[in-house]
């Protein structure tokens, strides 16, 4: 008998792309007839065009954010919440899943509710080491509390599985998968600079101030976020722009790259540590990134940059110092693999398993 699962995230790519390479590790593991998934996420987020390029079935429902400072939308939201949580109600009693997962944000809370009210198992996928305030929200609705690091066993209880952080199948197949003859034929080393799925406006601006300077040592493939395209793609030498990538556009990015720059969210750092890809790391400052960062830090993983320290004239001079360092470059791949659990996607086959009664 099929068993059905709803997964439900969105806002940015960092909650979606945890929950597809799951659904991949699930259909791979127990075959695609055994598990139905259904995603429920935003009727206008990037989530909707990640999943809507899988086979995966979308479900919109009325998404609102509940902020810690003034904003006007404070007064509309909490409507849009309960809203959302009326539609999730009867959309869940209605397909009556056998579990709900999901890795963060808002458009999961009222999901989440919903699916605590019906007596439906659910579990939550705690990627960074400080939650934030979705999550917070969604925790105590909870059957089992995934983590990312062995470390946050202690912060979340009894309910809490170290298992780490899933990768799409695309990465985990990358090397079979692209010309490595092709990639590694580079006259210029190249340096891949990702702002998140929705883009990072302070990234995106230093790099087309820095461009200058950087196109005289490397070439530069930057994913800007969805309609963020710099107006600089066409009339630069060695540097090419791209609003979004698929999964198999990005695995080739990323084995393209000597060197990477990126936010501190745990989905683009697990890719990394996976494919052993040293990263300059820019965090979003005052945000639960810096924790993340930080951890990097302490385990050698990574360089970790002050955003409102960075110049355009530093980030180029300290990109072109890393790249030049052939030391520093072995050591911080390494370092960072070593920060991979290359059995989470398996151990999370083994959860779901588990939950919904599959032997």
């Amino acid at each position: 008998m099929t068993k059905k699962i709803i997964l439900t995230g969105g806002g940015t790519g960092g909650s979606v792309t945890p929950l597809l390479a799951i659904a991949e590790a699930v259909q791979i593991e127990m075959g695609a007839e055994a598990v139905e998934f259904v995603w429920v996420g935003s009727k206008k987020g990037i989530e909707r065009v990640m999943v809507e390029r899988t086979n995966i079935a979308y479900k919109s429902v009325a998404s609102g954010k509940l902020r810690r400072y003034c904003s006007w939308q404070n007064l509309v939201d909490p409507f849009l919440i309960a809203y959302g949580f009326v539609q999730s109600f009867f959309f869940l009693k209605k397909e009556r899943p056998d579990l709900v997962m999901t890795a963060g944000s808002f458009v999961s809370v009222p999901v989440l509710w919903a699916a605590k009210l019906l007596k439906i198992p659910t579990v939550v996928h705690q990627q960074d080491l400080r939650p934030g305030l979705a999550n917070k929200l969604m925790l105590p609705c909870a059957t089992v509390i995934t983590v990312t690091f062995q470390k946050s066993l202690a912060d979340f209880g009894p309910k809490s599985r170290w298992l780490g952080n899933p990768v799409r199948q695309s990465f985990v197949q990358a090397e079979e998968k692209i010309d490595l003859q092709k990639v590694n034929n580079q006259d210029f080393p190249t340096v891949l600079i990702l702002g998140g799925g929705t883009g990072a406006e302070a990234i995106n601006v230093l790099v087309v101030e820095a461009l200058t300077d950087l196109n005289e040592f490397c070439k530069i493939v930057h994913l800007t976020g969805l309609n963020k395209q710099t107006a600089t793609s066409a009339r630069q030498k060695r540097y090419e722009a791209h609003d979004f990538l698929n999964e198999n556009e990005m695995a080739a990015a990323y084995l393209q790259a000597d060197l990477v720059v990126t936010r501190a969210g745990l989905g683009v750092l697990s890719e990394l540590a996976y494919l052993g890809k040293p990263a300059l790391v820019i965090p979003i400052p005052n945000s639960h990134q810096e924790d993340n960062a930080q951890y990097f830090k302490e385990a050698e993983a990574a360089i970790i940059l002050d955003q409102n320290r960075l110049t355009p004239e530093v980030f180029a001079k300290i990109v072109k110092e890393s790249l030049a360092d052939k030391k520093l470059i072995s050591e911080l791949s390494k370092n960072i693999q070593g920060m991979a659990n290359i059995h989470a996607n398996h151990q999370f086959v083994l959860l779901i398993k588990e939950l919904i009664k599959q032997p």
